[in-house]
């Protein structure tokens, strides 16, 4: 499904990365490159500290305090930074998989009064059509058979499930609850199943 193109050293306030670039090519899509950021050692015995990450263009580079994107994107990264192995999967699925213009729409949508769920379905969606296999893939291509998963996301957890790669801890991602976000970290607990801090 995908394959790995180019490998580059990135030194990063967080640590020093090898940066894999990898592309996917599906059927009737358009090719997508996803980032997998590895620090240490990934073989059999290192059992890295993963975390997925989706593409959030307004959260990760805007800055926005809509989602919490932006702050697990950090936290993740300052965590591996400090893990003995570490790896960050960067997924090109802006919008919980409907894309950024479509995002955007949800927005406008959630300022009326839904919430991100109902944003989702209203525009013809599912409430996440995000796909993690993709990061499955890239884990073997690199060797890694067990992981420890930093992520409060159920469907996260469930696509290793269904594959060779063993989660063998779950470890929680806290972050921040602020006016602008409250109601959407209850709706990704309430309605998505996202599990709290612990």
């Amino acid at each position: 499904m995908v394959k790995r193109t180019v490998t580059s050293r990135l030194p990063t306030r967080y640590g020093e990365f090898l940066l894999h670039a990898y592309l996917e090519e599906r059927e009737g899509e358009a090719a997508r490159v996803h980032l997998a950021l590895v620090r240490g050692p990934t073989d059999s015995e290192s059992k890295p500290l993963l975390r997925i990450h989706s593409e959030c263009l307004t959260g990760d580079l805007l800055a926005s305090i809509r989602c919490d994107c932006g702050e697990q994107l950090d936290q993740a990264l300052a965590a591996i930074g400090e893990a003995p192995a570490g790896i960050l999967i960067y997924l090109r699925q802006e919008g919980r998989g409907i894309g950024l213009l479509n995002k955007l729409r949800a927005y406008n949508l959630q300022d009326d009064g839904l919430d991100t769920v109902e944003a989702n379905i209203h525009l013809g969606f599912e409430p996440d059509e995000r796909d993690y296999s993709v990061a499955v893939d890239i884990l073997e291509d690199l060797g890694v058979m067990a992981i420890r998963l930093l992520t409060n996301n159920p469907n996260k957890v469930a696509a290793f499930e269904r594959s060779r790669v063993r989660v063998i801890e779950r470890v929680p991602l806290v972050v921040s609850e602020t006016a602008e976000n409250a109601n959407y970290l209850e709706t990704k607990r309430r309605r998505l199943g996202h599990m709290r801090r612990g």
